[in-house]
């Protein structure tokens, strides 16, 4: 589902909205939610999962086409740890 798709099934459930509206509240809750990242701050979101970031000191990586060395500076990742509920769903397993 991209999100697109997402705002149409939301305001196709709720009537009583404007799909500008509810375009505006997805977009609002996907940029808080990498602006706390941003900042560094863990997001959790009940039985979905946690969003956080992760450190990636520097190493020397290896080009694989070449085979050369090549530093790999230090990097922040986005990282998800799946909650329980979505866990049993994707096994098949309702909670």
């Amino acid at each position: 589902m991209i999100r697109s798709e997402l705002i149409q099934k939301i305001a196709d459930e709720n009537p009583h909205l404007y799909q500008r509206d509810v375009e505006r509240i997805v977009n609002t809750l996907f940029e808080e939610i990498i602006n706390a990242m941003a900042q560094g701050d863990r997001v959790e979101l009940r039985g979905f999962g946690a969003f956080s970031v992760k450190k990636r000191d520097a190493r020397i990586g290896r080009n694989p086409r070449t085979g050369e060395s090549v530093e790999v500076e230090e990097k922040c990742v986005p990282f998800f740890k799946t909650g329980k509920l979505l866990r049993d769903r994707l096994n098949g397993r309702e909670s």
